[in-house]
């Protein structure tokens, strides 16, 4: 699979040719480091992964900001990832990042195509995860993200709960990281 992803310039290419910021540029590579990093420890453990599919996914996983800063920008990407005619795991680990997932429900209260958005592969976790270790361009705890989220959209709202899903799924998965 991997031998029909981009490479790591053109994937870096694509973001320029998309009008990604600088900034969104280095957080998708600062993402992208982590989540090989993040990959590898789960190799190291015995699990399968496709490490060039999480590379180029997490450095390709924000595309859509160079259209907005919302979380349409997860659609958007999906979007010109097509238009690249990028492969279609590439463009689900686009449309799947935001958040810890969006399901189908509320997807459909967003106004997105009916479909679930919530990660299921473990390469489209893995930079989901790394995504949330990352604000703008420098490392934070995931506590800080899931308070931000709470703070935003309530304590009471699933996508805190989904973030606390998957903070727990890579604490037993990595240990201490």
């Amino acid at each position: 699979m991997s031998e029909t992803l981009p490479s790591r310039e053109m994937a870096l290419s694509l973001l320029k040719k998309s009008g990604c910021s600088r900034i969104v540029i280095q957080h998708c590579k600062n993402v992208s480091k982590l989540a090989v990093r993040i990959a590898k420890i789960l190799q190291k453990k015995g699990y399968i992964v496709d490490l060039r599919l999480v590379e180029i996914g997490a450095l390709l996983h924000d595309i859509g900001r160079s259209k907005t800063h919302s979380v349409h920008h997860a659609i958007a990407g999906a979007e010109i990832a097509r238009s690249f005619a990028l492969p279609e795991p590439i463009v689900r680990i686009i449309e799947r990042h935001v958040g810890a997932g969006i399901p189908k429900a509320e997807a459909k209260m967003l106004g997105w195509p009916e479909k679930n958005y919530m990660p299921e592969t473990l390469e489209e976790k893995i930079v989901t995860y790394a995504d949330k270790l990352i604000e703008g361009t420098k490392r934070v705890d995931i506590e800080e993200t899931i308070a931000k989220t709470s703070e935003k959209l309530g304590k009471k709202h699933p996508a805190t709960a989904r973030l606390r899903t998957i903070q727990k799924e890579f604490e037993s998965l990595l240990g201490e990281f």
